[in-house]
């Protein structure tokens, strides 16, 4: 095991120092004056990098179908597991129902170790990172642990999402990515152009404008096979070397390696079609309508009148961070009359899920 860890030491250190140099080499490249965006993409594409839905949704015959494997990175913590099990039951549900392209899914268990629910899901045991190189930002084990699924494991399918432990798959979900791009959540608070002078260190001028950067993390994406082993590596040095740069973590904080992958992509020439209809996030977005997951990344405090208390403790809530050291109990109380769809819905199916798993808080 210690020979294993000198390894996996010396591999990191030397991937982080190679890309560290080509940083340093291209750092001076004049910039590519080119057009963002479209410029990128089929002319069959619309002209607004953020639409709704694909604009080509014919499949063909079965036979057509694109179909993605499911991944999702994940410790072996209770906090990880119980979210992971709600995940994996929708999953199942929403694989058979028509529209969908979901082929396979894996946890991919960074712990290191195979744990009691590798029978109830499907499951790739990764080692974590060398103790230490993540300096307590434990989400530097997912690119790392994308990197050994991607290399060791026989993936059938020829697109992979990449999705969390905290996403509740609540419609079938197509393959929403098309003519060599991927199809990603745009998120608010991810701005490259607000930070490009931060982001010059890892996406040199020569690569093109600070607009090639999506406003994307790795989750939820849906991306070709092939591109992402080619993403995967540099995912993982570049959120390594930013860590390892002050400057760096400072600005981006607990959305580094959202950051990271963004970065990695486009220095890869992948870009994508940003979806905002791929997920919601309660209790800021109040209905499901036709979107495909719920992320429950926020927690939801109201009064009984129905009223968003956010940042006080309501008189109901449903905060994930209230089960981080055990699972939530089966038939949590639904929420108060006026609280939006999105919220109920979530509580309902975090339900049906718990009641329906075998031996649900073991």
């Amino acid at each position: 095991m210690g020979c294993g860890n000198v390894f996996f030491t010396l591999l990191i250190s030397f991937s982080v120092a190679l890309i560290t140099y080509n940083i340093i080499i291209s750092s001076n490249a004049p910039l590519k004056q080119e057009l963002p965006g479209p410029s990128r993409s089929s002319s069959s594409i619309i002209v607004d990098p953020i639409i709704k839905m694909p604009v080509d949704k014919s499949r063909g015959g079965s036979g057509s179908k694109r179909l993605f494997h499911t991944a999702v990175t994940a410790s072996d913590s209770v906090y990880n597991t119980w979210q992971c099990r709600v995940m994996y039951y929708w999953f199942k549900k929403m694989k058979e129902t028509p529209n969908s392209d979901m082929g396979g899914f894996t946890r991919i268990l960074h712990s290191g170790k195979a744990d009691k629910h590798m029978n109830e899901i499907p499951t790739f045991v990764a080692q974590p990172l060398p103790s230490g190189m993540d300096q307590g930002y434990i989400v530097l084990n997912r690119p790392w642990a994308f990197v050994q699924w991607l290399q060791q494991a026989d993936i059938k399918e020829d697109y992979i999402l990449m999705s969390e432990p905290d996403h509740i798959i609540v419609k079938p979900i197509p393959n929403l990515s098309r003519d060599g791009l991927g199809a990603a959540f745009p998120f608010f608070y991810i701005e490259p152009k607000k930070y490009e002078s931060v982001l010059r260190k890892y996406f040199p001028e020569e690569k093109g404008p600070i607009t090639d950067i999506d406003p994307i993390g790795n989750s939820p994406v849906i991306v070709g096979k092939e591109s992402l082993k080619k993403i995967a590596p540099t995912w993982m040095n570049v959120s390594l070397a930013m860590k390892k740069d002050p400057e760096t973590d400072k600005a981006f904080g607990w959305v580094l390696e959202m950051y990271a992958y963004a970065v990695s992509s486009a220095l890869h020439g992948v870009g994508n079609i940003l979806y905002k209809d791929f997920m919601i996030q309660p209790p800021w977005d109040t209905e499901v309508g036709k979107k495909f997951i719920i992320h429950y990344t926020y927690g939801c405090d109201y009064n009984m009148k129905g009223e968003l208390t956010y940042g006080k403790i309501g008189e109901w809530r449903f905060d994930k961070r209230s089960y981080d050291s055990v699972a939530p109990p089966r038939n949590l109380p639904l929420p108060p009359p006026g609280v939006p769809e999105s919220v109920v819905t979530l509580v309902k199916m975090v339900n049906e899920a718990t009641a329906n798993i075998p031996n649900w808080g073991s």
